[in-house]
């Protein structure tokens, strides 16, 4: 295993609280309905606008979608307290890159988004962290993906994909690497394995012995 690229929300970070609590503030200054945490859960996965378009009661016009989107943008950074990589991965991240596993991130969160949850909870971790931005499309394009496997100088089939979602899934697949599940994201594990994940895990540490083996 030359590289392993992760997924953020959901795969190494548990920020669901602090989307919640983020996402519902923003409705209360728009006037708008709240919705339970497992409503906006089932919103995350594909980047900050589809989240928002889900939240905002339907018919809500363009120009407002907008500028509720702007506004969550702009709080992101004070919603973070909630936060907390799950159990074993800062430990299996540093015995990944110990054994010379070079490790890089991949999200569809806004980049600016990314570093900033990046820096707080998992500083110094990854040679390269990278979120949705003008020449980074959204998953599962594979843009992103492929351009982070040629930085890393690492060949695509001798690397994998770790997300919590079909779109991760996806992605990897589109890039030509092993496509990684973790049963304890966003989606089910039902789902994982509908999108053709090749691989489920239910514990950070079982991606050691995938990078052994692989």
């Amino acid at each position: 295993m030359q590289a392993m690229v992760f997924d953020l929300d959901g795969t190494v970070i548990d920020t669901m609280d602090d989307l919640v609590a983020l996402t519902n503030q923003v409705l209360d200054e728009f006037n708008m309905p709240r919705h339970s945490k497992a409503e906006i859960q089932s919103y995350v996965g594909n980047g900050a606008l589809a989240l928002m378009l889900q939240a905002v009661p339907p018919g809500t016009p363009e120009d407002i979608t907008s500028a509720a989107l702007t506004r969550w943008k702009e709080l992101n950074p004070q919603f973070d307290q909630l936060s907390r990589p799950y159990p074993g991965i800062p430990e299996t991240l540093e015995k990944l890159r110990r054994a010379g596993v070079r490790i890089a991130l991949l999200s569809n969160k806004f980049d600016y988004g990314v570093q900033v949850m990046v820096n707080a909870k998992l500083p110094n971790v990854f040679e390269v962290a990278r979120g949705e931005r003008p020449d980074t499309p959204r998953k599962p394009d594979p843009t992103g993906l492929s351009n982070i496997f040629h930085q890393l100088e690492a060949d695509p089939a001798c690397c994998a994909y770790v997300g919590d979602s079909p779109g991760d899934i996806q992605v990897a697949k589109n890039a030509g690497c092993l496509a990684v599940g973790v049963s304890w994201g966003y989606r089910s594990v039902e789902d994982l394995a509908q999108a053709g994940a090749d691989v489920i895990i239910e514990r950070a540490e079982q991606l050691l012995d995938l990078a052994e083996t692989r």
